[in-house]
């Protein structure tokens, strides 16, 4: 496959992904949407978890 080929088949898949997260998102609702992508912001993955939550 040739580069060009490669890097145009990179850039539908991103953008396809995107948009499918993004209509997810608008399907399940948003105080769903916003703890799962939470999830995934790079900020929180080392961060300690909430006291509270652990107490309880």
């Amino acid at each position: 496959m040739e580069a060009k080929s490669k890097i145009t088949l990179s850039t539908i898949s991103l953008i396809i992904g995107e948009v499918m997260f993004w209509v997810g998102g608008i399907l399940v609702g948003k105080e769903l949407f916003v703890k799962y992508k939470s999830y995934f912001n790079p900020k929180n993955w080392f961060k300690k978890g909430d006291k509270n939550k652990e107490s309880q």
